[in-house]
């Protein structure tokens, strides 16, 4: 397999979990060869202190020339200040938009021995593994107007949260089909007792389950999915939601597992058809963790599990993928980072959590 990576490191944190995310490619590299060309880029806070924008031009055609994107983070108070021209993040909003990459699959996985480190009680997250597909390009996001005005001398300010019934077919297609390929159970989340757009979507998802007998759907209201994934996260497969609910809830689902820093996440143009490449945009699900740069102290294991999306969704290497969870898997029971420390691990830092990875696959 040969194959070209676009790698973003970013701001912050970004470059030190990104060269961990690198170090577990290269080993694949060796292992199964494979060869990657990697080709670097600027982005965020780096790029608007070099070129005055968060992304030029030039990186997106790099970035449209290759099979994927490799992302770190972007942002920090140096760039993220109200008012300000061009948040860092701007340049990740573009890459959404112009590639098309409405699906956010953020999968949560509690792997075996960790489940002290979540806020819940080691028992009721066992054996939790679940994905949350966010749709990434419409919504209250996206939707005009978007705008902010002053009306006899008060302000105000609208998000339209729009949807339209492609949208919401093709995000829908992609929980189906993800449910299929798991465990067949599929909640569908929305707000369909309050919001025009939760009306249509439940009414779309019925009439879409028809042509998935062998999948269970639940049409579940946003909020009661919140309280049921601290009551009983383990009754979850995959859940399908849009752009809104599926950024506030797939942070409290990446909790389920101790850590932001465990939680990777893929942004693709759809799932692949065999033997076909989708183009993805992969990064962890935390942010650029300003005040932890050049600690090495931060958890890499986000970014490395977003490797191993990349493999499997934009190059078709599930064994590759599979191999590098289950690194993981192993590295964990010995091994960790401070914000998922137990007492009798061995505490390290971001370098040498991607170093026992490296060594266990």
């Amino acid at each position: 397999m040969k194959g070209t990576i676009a790698v973003g490191p970013g701001d912050g944190i970004g470059p030190e979990v990104v060269a961990e995310g690198v170090k577990i490619l290269k080993a694949v590299e060796k292992k199964y060869g494979h060869q990657f060309e990697l080709r670097y880029f600027d982005i965020g806070g780096v790029s608007i202190d070099k070129f005055g924008v968060g992304i030029t031009k030039e990186n997106m055609e790099l970035c449209r020339k290759s099979d994927c994107i490799l992302f770190g983070a972007a942002g920090g108070p140096k760039w993220d200040i109200p008012g300000t021209k061009e948040y860092s993040n701007f340049a990740v909003l573009q890459i959404r938009k112009e590639f098309g990459l409405y699906a956010n699959l953020r999968p949560v996985i509690v792997f075996p021995g960790m489940e002290g480190c979540s806020p819940l009680k080691p028992e009721l997250v066992k054996g939790t593994d679940l994905i949350v597909v966010r749709e990434n390009t419409g919504g209250a996001y996206f939707g005009q107007p978007k705008k902010q005005w002053v009306e006899n001398n008060e302000r105000n300010a609208i998000d339209a949260m729009l949807y339209s019934e492609h949208e919401i077919v093709r995000i829908l297609k992609v929980g189906f089909e993800l449910a299929r390929s798991r465990r067949k159970k599929l909640a569908s989340v929305e707000k369909a007792n309050v919001t025009e757009t939760g009306k249509l979507w439940r009414k779309i998802a019925t009439e879409m389950s028809a042509q998935y007998p062998d999948i269970t759907l639940d049409h579940m209201y946003a909020d009661a999915t919140t309280m049921w994934l601290l009551r009983q996260p383990t009754s979850f497969d995959v859940l399908v939601m849009g752009n809104l609910f599926g950024d506030i809830i797939s942070d409290e689902a990446s909790t389920l597992a101790g850590s932001l820093g465990m939680g990777p996440s893929a942004q693709i143009a759809g799932l692949p058809k065999k033997g076909e490449k989708v183009f993805g945009f992969y990064e962890s699900a935390h942010g650029s963790a300003p005040k932890h740069t050049g600690k090495n102290d931060v958890n890499p294991i986000a970014t490395i599990l977003s490797v191993a999306l990349m493999l499997r969704y934009t190059f078709g290497l599930e064994k590759e993928a599979k191999a590098i969870e289950a690194a993981t898997a192993k590295a964990v029971l010995t091994h960790r980072t401070y914000d998922v420390m137990e007492p009798g691990r061995i505490k390290v830092g971001t370098k040498e959590m991607g170093d026992v990875i490296t060594a266990a696959l």
